[in-house]
């Protein structure tokens, strides 16, 4: 199997599961490979929207079924938590609309919003209208800028640097997965 002909069959599940796991550079990964005619552009920013809607709603209600936990009341601790919910309670719509945008809160967001009483429907639909649009921004990024990523990155190597930008998410998502059984089994 050529390295094509892999990223075409599997790159569409692993900017899902980068968009919802890493972010951004897994989605402008994907925009780059669009660009390149190895992905689909619309299927890239569906696969970024879908992923990060859906572990943005996973942390959600993970949040608002373990809120009295005692984990979960470690995290309230954190400084990054105390700040979200803070603006949570000065700008509920907003701050939905905009976490996944803001550095540094963008993973104790959901969980933050799943310990408040912003009602599930209200989450799930802000939470989709934000994912889509981040989604399409990043994805365009990727896209649009592609040739300039490459001409810095690697020149005439422009496949192999997506591919292993592409390869590097992957690796980091089931890296990140490992470490976290292996504290949930010891917790």
């Amino acid at each position: 199997m050529s390295i094509e002909s892999f990223i075409t069959k599997y790159g569409l599940a692993a900017i899902f599961l980068g968009a919802g796991f890493e972010g951004e550079t897994s989605v402008v990964t994907g925009g780059l490979l669009a660009h390149q005619n190895l992905l689909p552009l619309v299927g890239t920013g569906i696969a970024a929207a879908t992923g990060s809607f859906a572990a943005d709603q996973l942390f959600f209600f993970l949040g608002r079924r373990y809120r009295d936990t005692a984990r979960v009341r470690r995290m309230t601790e954190r400084p990054a938590f105390t700040r979200a919910l803070q603006t949570l309670d000065r700008h509920p719509t907003a701050f939905i609309l905009g976490f996944r945008f803001l550095y540094g809160l963008r993973t104790i967001s959901p969980v933050a919003i799943g310990t408040s009483h912003v009602p599930a429907r209200t989450f799930v639909v802000l939470n989709a209208i934000s994912a889509t649009v981040w989604a399409a921004v990043f994805t365009a990024i990727g896209y649009l800028f592609g040739d300039r990523v490459l001409a810095l990155l690697g020149g005439h190597h422009s496949k192999l640097v997506g591919i292993a930008i592409l390869a590097g998410v992957v690796a980091a998502i089931f890296i990140g997965l490992r470490v976290w059984r292996r504290y949930r089994t010891r917790a």
